[in-house]
């Protein structure tokens, strides 16, 4: 099924615009801690999504640090703090280290859905408890594809999803909720355009195409795309 198209709501070339309706304090101390690092590029960018962007998002390079990553997942863990979270199942790759320190802050087990043959589930032995409450963590969302689909894959193992977490949110903001009713929460809200292929304006000027860290090339292991 076609996952919706977060429109473009800036000019081309324009940087991406912050907002944080709610943890105001958080989300700038997040923005500025990507972009003291370097994960905020700007450029000709395939999303892990398929939709090509001028701005990528490269949360690796905060997360590889253990003390942000571990007070960022605690960060998000907090908004979740009264949920009775039993289990966090985290997208491979981009949400394994976030959905660990999640997990860590929550005091709770943290398993991890990898790609196989096109579809993510789980392998090496991790199992959803049946009746568990779980929570999907990921670092970032821009369609909610992969999140939404370790929702379903935790509802076929009887496991009962309480909500989505991410580090940065890049829906566009004038699309319905993308996970439903279930409830969904981000450190920061990023709104950074991005198009189809045939839509996209660098696209049309001749300009080549990145693939930082696509899924594409690592689909058969779980390989994290660009963000």
């Amino acid at each position: 099924m076609a996952e919706p198209v977060p429109p473009g709501h800036q000019p081309p070339g324009a940087a991406p615009r912050s907002a944080a309706p709610a943890g105001a304090a958080e989300a700038a101390q997040l923005e500025q801690l990507l972009r003291a690092r370097g994960a905020l590029r700007t450029g000709h960018f395939l999303l892990s999504s398929g939709l090509h962007s001028e701005h990528y998002v490269q949360c690796q390079a905060v997360l590889a640090q253990p003390p942000e990553a571990e007070r960022l997942g605690a960060a998000l863990a907090a908004r979740f703090g009264g949920a009775a979270v039993d289990l966090v199942v985290a997208p491979a790759l981009g949400g394994v280290i976030v959905g660990y320190e999640v997990a860590r802050a929550l005091g709770c087990p943290a398993l991890f859905a990898e790609r196989y043959q096109g579809q993510l589930m789980l392998r090496r032995g991790q199992q959803v408890p049946a009746g568990a409450r779980v929570l999907v963590v990921e670092d970032v969302v821009t369609t909610g594809g992969s999140a939404r689909e370790v929702v379903e894959l935790v509802r076929g193992a009887g496991g009962v999803p309480v909500g989505v977490a991410a580090l940065l949110d890049r829906t566009a903001p004038d699309l319905p909720p993308i996970f439903g009713e279930l409830r969904f929460e981000a450190l920061l809200r990023l709104q950074a355009p991005a198009w189809r292929p045939e839509d996209c304006p660098r696209c049309r000027r001749g300009e080549p195409l990145e693939s930082p860290g696509s899924r594409r090339a690592g689909a058969e292991s779980g390989g994290a795309g660009g963000r």
